[in-house]
């Protein structure tokens, strides 16, 4: 059992078009956790640049960010939510362990090259040193608990790797100053992957991740479609021409009417098992437009408040720097308690 204090940290980048795999994925999840931990939510800005972003463009989705949380339910009153790059804190820890992650690690992280491609003597340094900041984000607050998608959790072993490194290194100079305890100065942060749509996939190929940079708009369901654009994607969503089977095996080979069973689930807060056990033998053409109306029912209230709270930038910027304020307040003891055991002198009082 782990001495340390049940937190969750995660975080949304602000690249545009935040879609139907960010809302499932990850921003409805964040609001049912508030329940049971003690919560920080980020809009991770400075991930954001590791490619390049237009910097009117990069504030204006900052704001869209802020606003689908809320939306979705985040209470920022007693979450916190902020943008990363208000807390300075996250850039300095990252420096840390950049010195603490090794070359060999960050080489393993398939994301990058997912990322990089052929062009990888081109991409940024930060893209390559993405998943150290990462670790930064989460472990600056000791969270113990971070829910992701499956295409994260490769990254967050990367972070208990980083962990689990630091405290070893320092193990003597952590007890020496009464840091930490038994458990070392950084928890081992545990993934929290759940649900029947962890990982949405693009309704034009069931093979790849719903993402807001393919070139087809139909390839995913916008937060802020209206409700005849969704149901416009949803019936020409790709699907097969058999009927949907009665359990979940009848999918493996399946993977777009697969996708689609798992956002229905997803959206109905049910499995996809229940979902096939009520739809056995259904043709697409009955199921699209009953996916259609529990999706447009589910989404255009989020998407009304988005609207609502994007045309007050007065109070998202005024939510993020109160955020800002209480997520340094946490961090500042954390960030200097890293200092001290690594040997920074610090001069200034």
């Amino acid at each position: 059992m782990s001495a340390f204090e049940s937190r969750v940290f995660s975080g949304v980048q602000p690249t545009g078009n935040l879609h139907l795999g960010n809302y499932l994925g990850a921003i409805k999840r964040f609001a049912g956790l508030q329940e049971t931990h003690n919560c920080i939510y980020c809009v991770v800005d400075m991930h954001a640049i590791t490619v390049w972003q237009d910097p009117a463009d990069l504030q204006a989705a900052i704001r869209e960010v802020a606003s689908a949380y809320i939306a979705a339910g985040i209470d920022p009153k007693s979450s916190v939510i902020f943008n990363q790059s208000q807390v300075s804190g996250h850039a300095e820890l990252a420096w840390v362990f950049n010195c603490v992650a090794r070359m060999g690690w960050l080489n393993r992280m398939t994301q990058f090259k997912e990322k990089a491609g052929k062009n990888r003597e081109n991409v940024s340094t930060g893209l390559f040193v993405y998943p150290n900041l990462m670790a930064a984000d989460i472990l600056l607050y000791k969270a113990t608990h971070v829910p992701v998608g499956e295409d994260q959790k490769q990254h967050l072993e990367l972070t208990r790797d980083i962990a689990a490194k630091f405290n070893n290194d320092y193990g003597e100079r952590i007890s020496a100053l009464g840091l930490g305890d038994a458990d070392g100065y950084f928890p081992l942060t545990e993934p929290v992957i759940s649900g029947p749509a962890t990982r949405v996939m693009s309704l034009r190929d069931g093979t790849k991740k719903m993402s807001k940079s393919d070139p087809s708009d139909l390839a995913r369901i916008n937060l802020t479609d209206d409700a005849d654009t969704i149901a416009k994607k949803i019936r020409k969503a790709k699907t097969d021409t058999e009927p949907l089977p009665g359990e979940e095996d009848g999918l493996k080979e399946r993977p777009d009417a697969a996708n689609l069973v798992g956002i229905y689930a997803a959206l109905a807060e049910t499995t996809a098992a229940d979902v096939l056990k009520t739809h056995a033998g259904a043709q697409f053409s009955t199921f699209k437009p009953e996916l259609a109306d529990l999706a447009v029912s589910k989404l255009a209230p989020i998407a009304d408040e988005m609207r609502r709270l994007k045309a007050d930038p007065g109070y998202i910027e005024g939510v993020l720097a109160d955020g800002a304020d209480r997520a340094d307040a946490i961090a500042r003891p954390v960030l200097q308690g890293v200092k001290d055991i690594v040997g920074f002198l610090s001069t200034r009082k």
